[in-house]
């Protein structure tokens, strides 16, 4: 049988043929429309964007647990009236002697130990405090972690900013880095008076964390 070369197939297979182009076109069309955002585009990366400053939270402790650093500076606490501004209660911290040295020397001062969760660094303080009179304040907020053994502290945070606005206020410290799994962590606040009759009180204090 000789073979013409231009036979056209028969009628059924050029349907089945055209079936499967048609599918196929159909089905190629769907993947491209089906792919996520994502996968089509690429977002811009902005390589000056601040990721850091992005994951700082901040985390509220409790601030009516900080101690007396010697006999001359007492700590109370009255939940009805702290007795200064609006009288919004607080840690209501006063001096039997002026000045910010302790009796006996050494910084006049409340001070905690911190806990902070498994992972975060402390990267600043933050304090809202209100002062009866701006004459007496906090002089300084500092960081310091015990060392193994636990002979000594090294100082990490000595923030010299006064915190000496009327207030209510809360500010900042200056930024710093502290891993608390080196070791523990004592917050202290440098106190002056100016008048044994003024009251400092400490609203809040939170710690500024990053992971």
């Amino acid at each position: 049988m000789s073979l013409n070369p231009d036979h056209e197939f028969p009628t059924p297979i050029r349907a089945t043929a055209r079936r499967f182009l048609l599918s196929l076109s159909l089905g190629l069309a769907f993947l491209a429309t089906s792919l996520p955002a994502a996968a089509q585009t690429k977002p811009t990366v902005d390589q000056d964007r601040d990721h850091d400053r992005d994951r700082i939270s901040t985390m509220w402790i409790d601030h009516l647990v900080f101690l007396p650093g010697d006999p001359s500076v007492q700590t109370s606490f009255n939940a009805v009236n702290s007795g200064v501004g609006g009288g919004l209660s607080g840690l209501i911290i006063t001096s039997s002697t002026l000045g910010d040295e302790a009796q006996g020397g050494g910084n006049k001062v409340v001070e905690t130990a911190l806990e902070v969760p498994p992972g975060f660094d402390i990267v600043s303080v933050r304090i809202c405090y209100e002062n009866s009179n701006p004459r007496s304040f906090i002089t300084q907020t500092r960081l310091a972690q015990v060392q193994d053994p636990p002979s000594t502290a090294l100082v990490l945070l000595d923030d010299p900013t006064h915190l000496d606005a009327a207030g209510p206020v809360c500010v900042d410290s200056q930024s710093v880095v502290v891993n608390p799994a080196k070791g523990s962590v004592l917050l202290s606040l440098r106190l002056n008076f100016a008048d044994t009759s003024d009251k400092i009180v400490l609203r809040a204090i939170g710690l500024n964390l990053i992971q």
